[in-house]
Formats: C-alpha cells, sequence, structure tokens
C-alpha cells in the first residue's frame, strides 16, 4: 500500500502559536487557501482513498481540498497528540515538554507511547482492508510519527528531534 501523507492547513491556533492538540480547532484565512491548492497538487496524482483525524482541522483540509471526490475515512486514532491539561497552550511552553513525555502521559493526556500505538494500530488495519490501495493521509505531527516509526525506521525521540519542515508530501510504502 501506498500512502502520501500531508499536514492539515494553517489554523487559527497554528497563527496564534498555540499546540492545539486535541483541542477542535478551525482553519484561518491561510489554512483554507492552502487547503485548495492541496487539492491543486493531487490532481495528477491517483489516489484511492482518503482518511484523517476527526479533528475540524483535518476533515475541513480535506473537504476544502478534494471535495467528495474520494470516499474518506475520518479516524480518532489520526489524531494529534492529546497534550491534556496543555491542550491550547502557547507553543513555547508545551514544545519543550514534548521529548519528557514519550512514556509518560501529558496531566489528563497521553503519552507519544500511546499516540503512535493508535496510529499504528490504524495503518496496520488499513493495509489489512486495503493492501493495493494509494491512501493519501491528512493529519498532524503524531499521526505522521506513526508512518516515521511504523516504516521509516525512525525512534520516538528521532521524531521529536528532528526539526519539522513542511513540504507538500511525504511517500511512505507500507
Amino acid at each position: 500500500m501506498k500512502i502520501y501523507f500531508a499536514a492539515h492547513s494553517t489554523t487559527k491556533d497554528n497563527e496564534a502559536h498555540l499546540s492545539s492538540g486535541w483541542k477542535d480547532v478551525g482553519l484561518s484565512e491561510l489554512g483554507i487557501q492552502q487547503a485548495k491548492e492541496m487539492g491543486e497538487r493531487f490532481k495528477e496524482i491517483k489516489i484511492d482513498l482518503i482518511c484523517c483525524s476527526d479533528l475540524k482541522r483535518a476533515v475541513d483540509t480535506v473537504k476544502i481540498a478534494f471535495g467528495d471526490k474520494y470516499p474518506v475515512i475520518a479516524d480518532k486514532r489520526l489524531r494529534e497528540l492529546n497534550y491534556g491539561d496543555f491542550n491550547g497552550k502557547p507553543s513555547e511552553v508545551v514544545e519543550p515538554m514534548k521529548i519528557s513525555h514519550i512514556k509518560e502521559p501529558f496531566p489528563n493526556g497521553e503519552s507519544y507511547e500511546q499516540a503512535i500505538a493508535r496510529t499504528h494500530e490504524f495503518y496496520k488495519e488499513l493495509k489489512e482492508k486495503y493492501p493495493e490501495k494509494t491512501v493519501l493521509v491528512a493529519g498532524h505531527r503524531a499521526t505522521q510519527y506513526g508512518l516515521d516509526t511504523l516504516v521509516g525506521g525512525k525512534t520516538i525521540e528521532e521524531c521529536l528531534n528532528t526539526l519539522f519542515k513542511w513540504q507538500p508530501y511525504w511517500e511512505y510504502n507500507i
């Protein structure tokens, strides 16, 4: 199975430098434009199915980009990390805390190990159901960390210590 991973478009929280986590926020005006551009980017790429988290920012990115052109599976297991008490807090507070929450959950939230485990479960089920399909996954950093650790050979520590550099999409073969 081939997976294209694309990050959800920019949100109002992104622009305010807040770490949303499970806080359900909408896209900003820039994010709406980015979603339209995503649809254009994938016009020439064969996609059989789109999967995204059930959070508004991922669902809206997919709806704006593709309308009803493809079947869509929105699944809670593809959500961003649940920062618990720190959902929606300033990124300057949350970012330095991440490395210490690989095994230990955020207060009233989850650990990276827990988040990665739920994404792995989803990806394994997806491969069982659609082994020969090409799938676009629109998600979050934790969603991508699941792919990077499952098929990319990275550890969670490596994922967290790698500076995120946006690109239009990433390709994975499962």
